[in-house]
């Protein structure tokens, strides 16, 4: 599997299709897709790193929680990332849990040029998919 995400056509925000051989790997994608919509990822010193556990009712609650934390300490503490490690995506009988590390730099603007807003990750057309050669996960981000 080469491809680690496409962008969809939308009329107003983005959308995207982010792959992996595993679903933590798609996880990943999904977050680098979503920081590609608002900056070249390339400009990014990934010296920063975040941790980030989160847990939720059902898989596709566990992918909304995921890219809005990342937005939310994108905002409060004013930081940008250009790589995700997510090391585990895990089901049991209370929910799904992702424990992942975000990793990246504080914002600065005279090397970091942002492209579009993106205000919030949304529930709409979101696929969370198994398919023959790994997963694959549709988003829409509101921008």
């Amino acid at each position: 599997m080469e491809e680690r995400f496409e962008y969809l056509e939308h009329t107003a925000d983005a959308k995207f299709r982010a792959y992996g051989k595993t679903i933590e790997e798609a996880f990943e994608n999904a977050a680098f897709a979503m920081f590609n919509v608002m900056i070249d990822t390339d400009t990014v010193v990934n010296e920063v790193s975040q941790e980030i556990e989160l847990n939720s009712e059902d898989i596709e609650a566990l992918l909304f929680n995921w890219l809005s934390e990342l937005l939310f300490v994108f905002e409060v503490e004013n930081l940008v990332f250009g790589k995700f490690i997510v090391d585990r995506v895990e089901q049991d009988e209370v929910g799904w849990h992702i424990y992942a590390k975000a990793v990246g730099e504080e914002i600065d603007l005279s090397k970091h040029k942002f492209d579009t807003e993106v205000k919030a990750a949304t529930y709409n057309d979101m696929r969370i998919e198994q398919i023959s050669d790994g997963w694959m996960i549709q988003a829409t981000v509101d921008t």
